[in-house]
Order: C-alpha cells, then structure tokens, then sequence
C-alpha cells in the first residue's frame, strides 16, 4: 500500500481527450525532465493507486495527453477526472542531481534556526517572482513564509523538513 507520506502532489488529471481513455493530464513539477517515469500515483477516492503509462506525449510545458494501462473507454478515463497526482519520493532521484523541486516540499515541517516547529507546509506559491511558502502554523493559524534562496538553511529530505531564516515578525502577521 503507498502511503501519503512516500508520495507528493504534481498535478491532477484533467478531462477525457477523445474516446479510447486518454486524458488531459495537468502537472505543476518538472519531474518529467529529470526522471524517465513508468507510472504516477492517483488519489482514487482516498486511496493511492499506482498507474502505468501506456503512452503520453506532452501539448505544453504543464500539460500532457496521457493513456494509462488499463484505462481504455472515455468512461473509465472521466472517473480519474479531478483526481490528483502523485509522484513516488523514492524515484524523484532527488538525492542523485542534489535538486529538489518545489512541489516536492508540500507537507514538510517548516523549522526556524532554532529547530523549533513553525508548521507545515500546505504548498509553496510559484505565480509571482517572489515564491512564498503557504504554512499551516502549529496553532491553525494560516501564514505566508518568503522561499527565498537566501532565507533556506537547510533542506532534509529524511525528516521532511526545512529550516529557514525567518524575517522579523513574520509569525505576528494574519492572512
């Protein structure tokens, strides 16, 4: 059984694109220009499920045109419809290229340089110039944490968790 915590989110499927089960598949990681992927994992009605490709071939820099093995009427494609996507951590080869991308910090725990739990993060916002993490802090409160180079002391993959530089009241500020 694969569990969240071996996985994280690079995009969901998108509609039918025909009638023999092919799908529109949207994806928000570079994944595919590092890694020569067999299969993704899909959130199917709360459960993982690993799907191997048969054929795709992408129509944009964030979209591709996907078959998967097994999948083979508009019928079963528009049931994966508005599923999310997933990617195995342990074939991102993260480790190997000393790259990690950006969708593959969502659900790391957000440390100061002190070691102490700030929150985790929901997601990081890559639509403007100036990333931002979208952190779930410990007491519920919801808070944006500038991803900047700069402010990153540490990345660790094993424990899930960044520690960061955090500007001067940062923590006091309501969304």
């Amino acid at each position: 059984m694969i569990r969240k915590d071996e996985v994280y989110k690079i995009g969901r499927v998108g509609k039918p694109h025909g009638v023999k089960g092919e799908v529109t598949m949207y994806f928000n990681d570079d994944v595919f220009d590092r890694v020569d992927a067999d299969y993704v994992v899909i959130d199917v009605d709360g459960i993982l499920v690993p799907f191997f490709f048969d054929e795709y071939r992408f129509s944009g820099n964030e979209t591709a045109l996907v078959i998967f093995d097994g999948i083979d009427s508009v019928e079963a494609a528009r049931y994966l419809t508005g599923c999310d996507v997933y990617f195995p951590y342990s074939l991102a080869d993260s480790h190997d290229e000393g790259g990690v991308s950006w969708s593959m910090l969502t659900g790391f725990s957000l440390l100061d340089t002190n070691g102490t739990a700030v929150g985790t993060i929901d997601s990081v916002d890559t639509s403007t110039e100036n990333y931002l993490f979208c952190v779930t802090m410990e007491d519920g409160r919801e808070i944006l944490i500038p991803a900047a180079e700069e402010l990153i002391k540490d990345i660790n993959i094993e424990d899930k968790s960044i520690t960061v530089i955090l500007p001067d009241g940062i923590l006091d500020m309501d969304l």
